[in-house]
């Protein structure tokens, strides 16, 4: 019987102690949970592009971005002594659909801390990393990116409502090469896309808030491909100035092929003015005669600093870059990815070691400002509503491009 109640005893002490080593090893897991990602030495980060797409579309660059600065970063000791354990970046093949799974795939499988970059016109994930409170970097190309607390996109948000903040940089930008804005007209093409068409209102107002002149702004042109025909687009622009050709020709299609065509027409046609888009400082373009000659004088306009610069960011993107991928041609979505990461980093730095997403969005939400000649500055949580007003210019002359304006940043105008 004495036997019996010891081996009670013992039993009970066994048990109580299994319990309470049970109960300690489920507080940690908690106290993990409550930071996904993040180890005492490691920060574990990874993103969604779109690598691939039915028209071609492609911003794959964007990984070999985020991994070069991610990589100085980790070789110059981390962050707080942690590094970066960037994962890559998954594909959403350009469906909303896919980018959301993606997302619910990195947060809730890969227990990534946050996404970076993302860099998908079409990105559905948003809804879900609002709700879980997971922050994202990148390029915020569209209206899910603005009025949130965990989108951060590296220019802040491209698409603001009536009466916020609308850019002005791209409008002041050419006054200032062109000379002044006074007595030059402007006449802006769009696609008929939702996105094409809100840039033409958006671009529109930079220009006329810089002087120029609007004459005319077109969202006829059929998004999904180029026209048979360009010479009823052509007619339009060359007689919108009072029966003349306007001084400026404002592109905002998405896609070489678009702008090839439409600049084509328009030299055939005789235009001798300025033509400027926000897609093609592209080094590819410059690998194909005919597209080439097609945007020879087309001045480009890249919100970051371009890769003919002599800024000491630029020389050390460059060989960050070389380090983890030598050769790479260097492009915009490469760029857009080095500067999205090279923002969280800041983000994180001044967060401080005790890291929790709560602590990292109080840092971001909280008055947060990071000035960089790469990409120009970054201002939040103003930014979550508004671009942030900076950009520069890039005109491909003589077979190669050639810095026109530097990175510069302007003040907004609210939108109309």
């Amino acid at each position: 019987m004495i036997v019996r109640r010891g081996a009670a005893a013992a039993l009970t002490v066994a048990l109580l102690a299994t319990g309470c080593a049970a109960q300690q090893k489920g507080t940690t897991q908690q106290e993990g949970a409550a930071v996904p990602g993040v180890t005492g030495t490691t920060i574990k980060v990874g993103g969604v592009l779109t690598k691939t797409s039915a028209s071609g579309y492609s911003t794959k660059d964007a990984e070999i971005g985020a991994k070069a600065r991610f990589e100085r970063a980790n070789a110059e000791g981390g962050v707080h002594g942690r590094k970066i354990e960037f994962i890559g970046a998954e594909d959403d093949g350009q469906d909303a659909a896919k980018g959301d799974a993606a997302a619910k795939k990195l947060v809730q499988k890969d227990q990534v801390f946050a996404l970076v970059p993302v860099h998908a016109p079409n990105f559905g994930g948003a809804a879900f990393l609002e709700q879980q409170g997971v922050p994202w970097f990148g390029w915020a190309t569209g209206p899910q990116w603005c009025g949130t607390k965990t989108g951060f996109g590296y220019n802040g948000c491209l698409a603001p409502k009536q009466g916020a903040g609308s850019q002005t940089w791209w409008g002041r930008q050419m006054a200032d090469l062109l000379g002044g804005a006074e007595g030059k007209s402007v006449y802006v093409q769009t696609s008929d896309s939702s996105g094409s068409k809100y840039g033409g209102t958006t671009i529109s107002q930079s220009f006329t808030a810089a002087g120029f002149k609007l004459v005319g702004v077109n969202s006829g042109l059929p998004a999904a491909a180029p026209p048979p025909d360009w010479l009823p687009y052509v007619n339009k622009i060359m007689t919108s100035n009072g029966g003349k050709a306007p001084d400026i020709v404002v592109s905002v299609i998405a896609g070489t092929k678009f702008n090839v065509g439409l600049y084509s027409a328009l030299k055939r046609a005789g235009y001798k003015g300025v033509l400027t888009d926000a897609t093609s400082y592209d080094a590819a373009i410059l690998k194909d005669p005919a597209s080439a000659q097609a945007l020879e004088g087309v001045i480009a306009a890249p919100m970051f600093e371009p890769f003919e610069s002599t800024a000491p960011e630029i020389a050390q993107l460059k060989q960050d870059v070389e380090k983890v991928a030598p050769g790479t041609v260097l492009t915009q979505h490469l760029a857009i990815g080095y500067w999205a990461a090279d923002i969280f980093l800041d983000m994180l730095d001044k967060t401080g070691k005790d890291l929790t997403r709560e602590k990292f969005l109080a840092t971001g939400n909280g008055s947060y400002t990071y000035e960089n000649a790469g990409f120009g500055r970054i201002q939040y949580p103003k930014d979550h509503s508004e671009p942030n007003g900076c950009g520069a210019l890039v005109k491909l002359e003589n077979g190669a491009f050639q810095v026109a304006k530097s990175m510069k940043c302007f003040d907004n105008v609210p939108l109309k």
